[in-house]
Formats: C-alpha cells, sequence, structure tokens
C-alpha cells in the first residue's frame, strides 16, 4: 500500500464498513512504517488490503478489508497467508487483533486459519445509536521453527 492507493483503500472501507477508518487514518499508519498491503484482481481493481503494524515481537493486524463485491471468494483467507508470511520475513511470532463479535464472518475466518481468542476489549468499538461494541482480542502463535524456515 502506498499513498497513491489511498482514494482507492478508502473508498472500499467506506462502504465495508459502518465505521470506516479515514483517509487520515491510514495516512498516519503509512508514515509511521507500518505496512500496507493491497489486493488486486486480474484487471488491477482494489479488492482488498490490511494493515500491520510491528510491535516489540509481535505483529498487529490493524485493519483487514475486502470489498463487498469480492467478500466470500478467499481474498480475506489469501490477505491472511500473505500477513503471516510478512510477520515471518519480521521475524515475530504471533499475530495479535481485535474484532467484532457482530462480524461473524471474520470471527469464523479467524477461528478457522487458527486464531483463538485470548481476551475482550470492552466498548473498543463504536456501533449504532452512539453505543459501543467490544472487541474480541484473537493471537495466532506461529513456531519459531516455522519462522526460521520461512525466512
Amino acid at each position: 500500500m502506498s499513498p497513491a492507493d489511498l482514494a482507492e483503500v478508502t473508498a472500499v472501507e467506506s462502504v465495508a464498513y459502518d465505521f470506516p477508518w479515514t483517509r487520515g487514518n491510514f495516512e498516519d499508519a503509512l508514515r509511521n512504517g507500518y505496512i500496507g498491503l493491497c489486493m488486486r484482481d486480474v484487471r488491477g481493481e482494489l479488492i482488498g488490503y490490511c494493515v500491520l503494524m510491528p510491535v516489540v515481537d509481535e505483529m498487529h493486524l490493524l485493519n483487514l478489508c475486502v470489498a463487498p463485491a469480492a467478500q466470500g471468494k478467499g481474498a480475506g483467507l489469501a490477505l491472511l497467508v500473505e500477513a503471516v508470511r510478512v510477520t515471518r520475513n519480521e521475524k515475530l511470532f504471533s499475530v495479535l487483533l481485535e474484532v467484532r463479535p457482530s462480524n461473524q464472518r471474520a470471527v469464523n475466518l479467524y477461528e478457522r486459519f487458527g486464531f483463538d481468542a485470548i481476551g475482550r476489549r470492552r466498548n473498543y468499538y463504536p456501533a449504532a445509536q452512539r453505543k459501543r461494541e467490544d472487541a474480541i482480542v484473537m493471537r495466532l502463535t506461529l513456531s519459531q521453527e516455522a519462522s526460521d524456515v520461512a525466512a
């Protein structure tokens, strides 16, 4: 992901989420050295992206989004595979994320991929009618041996 991608990224973000990241959020992430990955189809159309933040010994998956028209076709899984590859290349040994309990498709994807629920952040996300929604905190632990082999 580069600044040149941000118009498309924010367009997808705004149709995929009720409470989307702003362009400024993405600009800040890139400016602070976070890792942004974009996935495009054969026509070059943006179908998904994710933002990763290395922190000490783990990678924090801050945002993973698949365009609504591309959902259910494996793009989310492909982005997770790439996020894990990047995590291993950075010599980090786990991926941490937060997910809305109401986003059952995402929760199911993360569980099938091997993430474990390790906690809950109360009132983490904005929700409809000025309410808040908890976040499920999930972690995928990568073996150090697999990380050494991948590098």
